[in-house]
């Protein structure tokens, strides 16, 4: 048995046993910071920003939180790349993963970020014909046992088009955790937030800012604070501070006596004008370069989800048609993950992840 240190997104270390084939996780980290009491039940309605930005007006003046029913949403347009050498097929969109009633639910792209020198992964998803569901574990949130958590049952396999990692150990993650009627963690105003409703659509935004509870909610993942407001990166995106979004591995070790490095692999997931759900991945990130490729994928509420080479990861599945998802048909966003395909098939996968499946009907 080989025991191996790894820094989490947040400020704790993670002890990862690796015998054989098998693998389990077990915190080495600190206390739970306080959280401020929710109120009761969840999901509200986007930010006035995203209304001016082209979303249609809900009742009160919100706009909706995703577009869970109607036609398909439009294609990305291809992004523009950041500049300096062409690398090909950079901001181009390709179709990933099986289709939805004929339809391509999930594009993915890759762009390097400002100043920087590697891709970065981007994923655009239709939450018109996709629908969101949280899974939880006993690591990310803790305080199960849960009906939705890893490995993905087979009955949902059959739907299953993508999948991606959530955030960090609630203990770092300054914020809540709400799912499957429990209120997990304490929701915190203003935290950062990933919100599904009954019906699959899901939407993300400042908790009683832009989302708060409703009847409809049923998952509320919270996650640090906005990384993207406004279709902008937040003042605290760019804020000299990065260490406030997560201890990161150093530059050759995840021990907690190697110092942590500013370009780490990092993760976020935003919602654009639409109400597509976009997700992106990338090494050597900093918490503002994360922003801006959210930011320039069309972005308009987004935040930062786990970081560090260990977790994160964003796969789709292109079985055969009618097949359920397996570890043998998924690809990675990014080849370089961690992470993969079978990831989220494993009993041993103790974090929480997303799943997008298509919708019935």
């Amino acid at each position: 048995m080989t025991t191996v240190s790894l820094r989490l997104g947040g400020t704790a270390a993670v002890c990862v046993l690796l015998a054989g084939a098998s693998l389990s996780l077990s915190s080495c980290g600190h206390g739970k910071p306080d959280s401020p009491a929710a109120a009761h039940a969840t999901v509200g309605a986007a930010s006035s920003a995203a209304s001016s930005a082209g979303s249609p007006a809900a009742p009160g003046g919100s706009a909706p939180s995703a577009a869970g029913a109607g036609p398909p949403l439009p294609g990305p347009a291809a992004l523009l790349p950041f500049g300096g050498p062409a690398v090909a097929g950079e901001g181009t969109w390709r179709p990933a993963g099986r289709t939805v009633g004929g339809v391509r639910a999930v594009y993915e792209t890759t762009l390097i970020p400002p100043g920087g020198t590697q891709p970065a992964g981007i994923s655009w998803m239709d939450t018109r014909v996709l629908s969101a569901r949280l899974y939880s574990g006993s690591k990310s949130p803790g305080g199960g046992p849960y009906r939705y958590t890893a490995p993905v049952a087979p009955a949902q396999a059959r739907t299953l088009v993508a999948a991606f990692n959530g955030g960090f150990q609630m203990k770092d993650a300054h914020g809540g955790y709400y799912t499957e009627g429990r209120m997990v963690d304490p929701l915190r105003p203003g935290a950062a937030s990933l919100v599904i409703n009954a019906d699959g659509s899901v939407t993300v935004g400042a908790w009683e800012r832009d989302v708060a509870m409703t009847r409809n909610v049923v998952s509320v993942r919270q996650n640090l604070w906005p990384l993207v407001a406004g279709g902008q990166p937040t003042a605290q995106a760019a804020s000299r501070d990065w260490q406030a979004w997560g201890s990161t591995c150093g530059a050759t070790s995840c021990q907690h006596s190697v110092p942590g490095i500013e370009h780490q692999w990092r993760s976020g997931a935003g919602v654009t004008a639409s109400g597509a759900l976009v997700y992106v991945t990338g090494p050597a990130l900093a918490p503002l370069q994360l922003a801006q490729l959210l930011v320039r994928a069309g972005v308009v509420r987004g935040m930062q989800l786990d970081i560090n080479p260990a977790w994160t990861v964003f796969v789709t599945y292109d079985p055969l048609a009618g097949g359920p998802a397996a570890p043998f048909n998924g690809s990675k966003l990014l080849p370089a993950t961690t992470q993969g395909p079978s990831t989220f098939f494993q009993s041993w996968w103790a974090r929480d992840f997303i799943t997008m499946s298509a919708r019935s009907g």
